[in-house]
């Protein structure tokens, strides 16, 4: 199957804490999309500002770091068509308060700061937090069958 595009997910602190990694590991199986990499790790200092480079000159920045480094998180790779775009509407809006219901920040958390999930904005920022994230051996290349039911013969060439 060629359907290759990728997109990368960080449950975050909240969402580990709170108990809600499987209802929203749930909701991209759900949507027919493949996990092809997930593991828990702890953010350290230097991979946070290497995340997160474009908000270190922020006055949110050090909250930003602390929330993130202060539990494990669970990092997803997830590959299907138009990933990117699917990961992102099944999120919601980084704004909690103003996400969609059914979405996971819609129906999962009110805060700004604490909005459950990190999702890829873009195919291009995808590969480079994908390559961030994970090693080539941690990602995984297989066959799901569902995919011959989930994507039309023309979507899966």
């Amino acid at each position: 199957m060629k359907i290759k595009e990728r997109s990368l997910v960080i449950i975050k602190p909240d969402g580990l804490q709170r108990g809600l990694v499987g209802e929203i590991i749930s909701r991209f199986e759900k949507k027919g999309l493949k996990i092809i990499g997930l593991k828990m790790m702890r953010l350290d200092e230097a991979l946070l500002l290497e995340h997160y480079s474009h908000h270190k000159d922020k006055p949110f920045f050090k909250d930003l770091a602390r929330f993130m480094s202060s539990s494990p998180v669970i990092v997803l790779c997830l590959e299907g068509l138009n990933v990117v775009s699917a990961v992102r509407l099944i999120c919601g809006v980084t704004k909690s308060s103003e996400a969609e219901p059914g979405s996971i920040r819609g129906d999962l958390a009110i805060s700004t700061a604490y909005n459950v999930v990190h999702a890829s904005d873009s195919v291009e920022t995808a590969e480079k937090e994908i390559k961030r994230f994970f090693k080539q051996d941690e990602l995984y290349e297989y066959d799901k069958a569902e995919y011959l039911y989930v994507y039309a013969e023309d979507e899966r060439k």
